[in-house]
Parts: C-alpha cells; structure tokens; sequence
C-alpha cells in the first residue's frame, strides 16, 4: 500500500513526488516512457524565475535525481487503468494507493512532416511563449486556426520583425476580437487555406514550402511555430474520470477530480497557461491537497 501514487514523471508528476516525499509519505511515480515530459524537448528554458537559462533536459535530470535522492519509487510501467477504490493497473500489476495524482501531460499536436522532429529546438517550437524571444526582430511563422495559434501571433508580432499566419482553412475558429487586433498588424500576413507541407534546413530551419489551392510557395524563416492543438493521455482514465470532450480531465478548481482522493496536475487538465512554472506549481498544489486531505 503506497500513501501516493503519481501517473506520469514530467514536472508536474515529479514535483508532486518531491513535495509528497518530503512529507514522509510513500509514493509511487509510474512513467511508461523517460522521465522529464515535454520538457526535455526545450533547447534552452529562460522564463523560470531565479534560473537565467538552463537546458529542458537538465531541468529534468536535476528534478529526477533530486526525487530518487528522497527515496522516491519510479516504475517505467504503462498504466491500463484505475479504479474508484485507487487501484492502479499497469503492464506488469497492480497496485494500491491511499490517493492517486494524474499528472499524465498532453503531447503537442505534429504536422508530421519530414525534418520536423529533427530541428525541434532549431526553428521548430510548439511555446511561443517559451521561445519567442530567441527569435527577436527576426522572421517566424505560426501554423494553426484556433486560440492558441492566434494569440501566439499576437504576442510574437512585438517581438520579430514578421509573421506569417498559416491556416489551413478560409476562417479560424479562434476569437474574432484576437483575429481583428492581429489585422491591425503591419507585420502578420495571413495566409489562408495553406498547408505546411516541407521543411527545409540541415542544422536549422531555413525555409517552408506551403501548399495554396494546389501551388507551392516557398518562404525564408527562422522558426515554424505549431499551434494546432494537444492531444492528453487520459483516455485510459475515462470510465472512472471525469474528462471533456476533447480529452482533458474536468475540474472545479484545479486540483480535485470527481472521485475523492484521486487528484490532477499538469496538463493533464485543460488550464489557461501551460508551462514549466504552472507545471511545478501544480505538482506542489495537488500533493499538498492530496496530503492534508488523507491526515484528516
């Protein structure tokens, strides 16, 4: 019998962990791939309080070792399923906690086109928020048609020199308000029914090639960033939490699931600001909660 069982090993997970262990409690972190999340796909972190840069790959390797160090359990099992009663069922076994935290994550969505993976972190970025300042005064492209796409382009066009919007269709589902204020804009073109189809560059991005009602175009930039959504892991979860309709877990205020003593953290669950700050915060939220709830 485990006092916490955390589903995920990104910051959000190992954070919660860190804040568990030091509360004397034993915990469990399970991880069905490495441990660190999206992070470690980060060339560099520059917007981390106290901490001018730092590679996403040492943050992780810091916050695992700092983990491991407090006598934290890591099991690189797959979870199939938990159940009302908190038990958690992997691969391998099955397991039985006092309370569980889904600190699962979300995957950012991929135009899965050639060289994408390869210049992760050398002009392909899925934060604008996290990267935009590397790219000052200099010339990117935001590919996507919802919120998120449009409010990169806003913040990013009083940082570089242009933007290109590209979207896919005629009309974006984002907010009209953002889409106006972007066409105030003397430096975002739009560009409708386009698809990013090819990425040029060898140790870097150099160019894209967009496909236009059947014409290729080929544009010089420096970053491509793909806002087109995220895809969470909670499928698994769905007999027995609440989830929306597009995957992320359900909660009032950010912390609690609707079953008592199963919590969430992370981007696991659909918030307003996804980030290395909001992640740990929520990480040190829902193992504090977990706690003191499970001591009355």
């Amino acid at each position: 019998m485990y006092d916490i069982i955390i589903v995920g090993a990104g910051p959000a997970g190992l954070t919660a962990a860190l804040y568990a262990a030091r509360a004397n409690k034993k915990v469990l972190v399970f991880e069905a791939k490495s441990p660190g999340g999206q992070i470690i796909n980060a060339h560099l972190v520059t917007n981390y309080p106290g901490v001018k840069s730092m590679s996403g790959s040492e943050f992780a390797e810091n916050l695992y070792n700092q983990v491991i160090d407090l006598g934290v359990e890591i099991k690189f099992e797959t979870v199939l399923s938990i159940d009302e009663d908190k038990n958690v069922i992997t691969n391998k076994d099955t397991y039985k906690a006092k309370s569980i935290i889904l600190a699962t994550g979300a995957d950012n969505r991929k135009l899965n086109i050639e060289n994408e993976d390869k210049l992760v972190g050398k002009g392909i970025s899925y934060c604008a928020t996290c990267d935009g300042n590397f790219y000052k005064n200099k010339v990117v492209a935001v590919v996507g048609g919802g919120n998120v796409a449009l409010e990169d382009v806003l913040y990013l066009s009083d940082i570089v020199s242009k933007v290109y919007l590209i979207h896919r269709r005629d009309s974006f589902k984002g907010s009209e308000l953002t889409l106006k204020e972007i066409e105030k804009k003397d430096n975002v073109e739009i560009l409708y029914n386009s698809t990013v189809t090819k990425i040029n560059g060898v140790d870097k991005v150099e160019s894209i090639v967009i496909n236009n009602n059947e014409q290729d175009q080929t544009i010089k930039i420096d970053c491509l960033f793909v806002a087109i959504g995220q895809e969470p892991k909670n499928i698994v979860f769905k007999n027995v939490i609440d989830i929306d309709e597009k995957g992320f877990i359900n909660t009032k205020d950010g912390v609690h699931t609707n079953i008592e003593g199963i919590y969430v953290a992370g981007d696991a669950r659909n918030k307003l600001l996804k980030q290395l700050t909001t992640a740990v915060s929520d990480g040190s939220i829902a193992a504090t909660v977990a706690i003191k709830e499970m001591e009355k």
